[in-house]
């Protein structure tokens, strides 16, 4: 099995075939009906979290808009890793190392070299608005909700002291965290609001097939020498 190993990426191909049920291959349809979804925000990022975020209330309320946190653009793409051939082409989301590609029966996580799995009984997911100070470039679909200043006095206005101070959007954005017993602590951040329900529920509802029946999803593994 996958779920809790390693292998080494530079020796080995694990070729996984998927012979799913239809309960299995509409949940794992959905969630990529719902995937496609987040790929159609204009702003795709990815914060960097170095393992501080405990608690997706608690990063809303550090790094809303009272602060700018480490963000950068990242992929979100259908596609299998190098190690892996499959009949399958699951959602995958890179996020800083590490890249989570959501199979039928499991997230696969490429971390530098290295691969692990999360099954989805064990991943965990939260989302929720969260406004943050825009210094760059406005995404095309996101919401200004207010403005600040680059220079701010006590009150609020602009310091009158810096000639070049400009007003900077606060735009309204979506969080979405994932997490795991395991380890796994990532934070990905979304231009458009009310887009992340779907694919948690997708997650959600694959997570209760594996809990329900470990026939829906028939895998045959081989490993093979490049």
């Amino acid at each position: 099995m996958l779920i809790g190993k390693w292998f080494d990426s530079y020796r080995r191909v694990s070729v996984l075939y998927y012979d799913l049920e239809k309960d299995a291959e509409a949940a794992h349809g959905r969630l990529v009906g719902a995937f496609e979804t987040l790929t159609g925000c204009a702003g795709r990022w990815h914060v960097a979290a170095d393992g501080k975020i405990e608690d997706l209330t608690a990063w809303k309320r550090n790094a809303g808009a009272s602060m700018l946190v480490d963000k950068k653009p990242t992929t979100l793409e259908s596609s299998l890793p190098k190690v892996v051939r499959s009949n399958v082409t699951p959602p995958s989301i890179h996020m800083g190392r590490q890249v989570l590609f959501f199979m039928p029966d499991l997230v696969l996580v490429k971390d530098g070299n290295r691969y692990g799995a999360v099954g989805y009984a064990d991943l965990q997911t939260q989302f929720a608005p969260s406004n943050f100070i825009e210094t760059g470039k406005v995404p095309s679909d996101a919401e200004i909700v207010s403005y600040t200043w680059a220079h701010p006095n006590k009150n609020g206005g602009p310091d009158k002291r810096f000639k070049d101070n400009r007003q900077i959007p606060v735009c309204r954005y979506e969080a979405l965290r994932f997490s795991s017993p395991s380890g796994l602590n990532e934070l990905v951040e979304f231009s458009k609001t009310n887009v992340s329900q779907p694919f948690c529920q997708a997650l959600s509802a694959l997570a209760q097939l594996h809990r329900s029946s470990d026939r829906q999803f028939i895998t045959l593994n081989a490993h093979t020498r490049e």
